[in-house]
């Protein structure tokens, strides 16, 4: 890998997979090396049991990424709504065990201390796809097929009760910087949701806004990969 490079692993958001940020590695952004990270339940893991719980999915994908980066690599992290607080609590992991971690990057997402008040866990099917679509700010396309719907719905059910399970395991501050991104049309994300994350960390925080509600990223993947690498920690 380039010296220049920051490694840049990515957590999907609640029903997705590595599959989206497969395309981000397309971009071919110089100063990063995108890391798909893949979450049980989908695509090539599809037979795999999906994580119901945040502390199980961390213990195996904060080694996982670490192996990825190999030794001395300078590691960001990136992750949307759900993959905003496994990036978090990775980070809190990757400190504790003495990785070179650079940046956290935490997108259209409250901070990791203020839970849920409105849930989908436990709502019949038709109930908690709309419960999905309200919190999601878009409709995934598979749920117009009753066949995805049927393949999608586990996944999907097992990363909502993740989600909203999910309590931080520590009021104790990163020394990581963070940038929290948000679209600025986002009407589920305040922007002071967003600034939250200043709370977290000892180190420089960041805000920003990109064009786009919610879901800006699935219309603004280069522009994303482009503030990110411009960042201090690719400087």
């Amino acid at each position: 890998m380039d010296t220049e490079q920051l490694f840049l692993a990515c957590l999907p958001f609640a029903g997705s997979g590595a599959g989206f940020f497969r395309e981000w590695k397309k971009l071919d952004i110089s100063e990063l090396t995108v890391f798909p990270v893949q979450l049980p339940g989908r695509e090539e893991r599809f037979l795999d049991d999906p994580y119901t719980d945040v502390a199980e999915a961390v213990a195996e994908l904060a080694p996982q990424i670490a192996s990825g980066a190999g030794e001395g690599t300078d590691i960001a992290l990136f992750g949307h709504s759900l993959g905003a607080v496994l990036a978090y609590e990775i980070a809190r992991e990757l400190e504790r065990t003495g990785h070179r971690l650079r940046h956290l990057y935490v997108s259209g997402s409250p901070g990791p201390h203020n839970g849920r008040t409105e849930r989908a866990t436990g709502l019949p099917d038709e109930e908690f796809l709309a419960g999905v679509q309200r919190f999601a700010g878009y409709r995934h396309a598979a749920f117009d097929d009753p066949e995805l719907v049927e393949v999608l719905l586990p996944v999907l059910r097992a990363d909502v009760e993740m989600h909203e399970n999910y309590r931080a395991s520590s009021t104790e501050p990163l020394s990581v910087p963070i940038t929290a991104l948000r679209g600025e049309d986002d009407e589920l994300v305040s922007r002071e949701q967003a600034g939250q994350w200043s709370a977290v960390t000892r180190g420089p925080f960041a805000y920003q806004e990109l064009p786009g509600g919610h879901m800006y990223l699935v219309d603004q993947p280069e522009q994303v990969l482009r503030l990110m690498a411009g960042s201090p920690a690719c400087g």
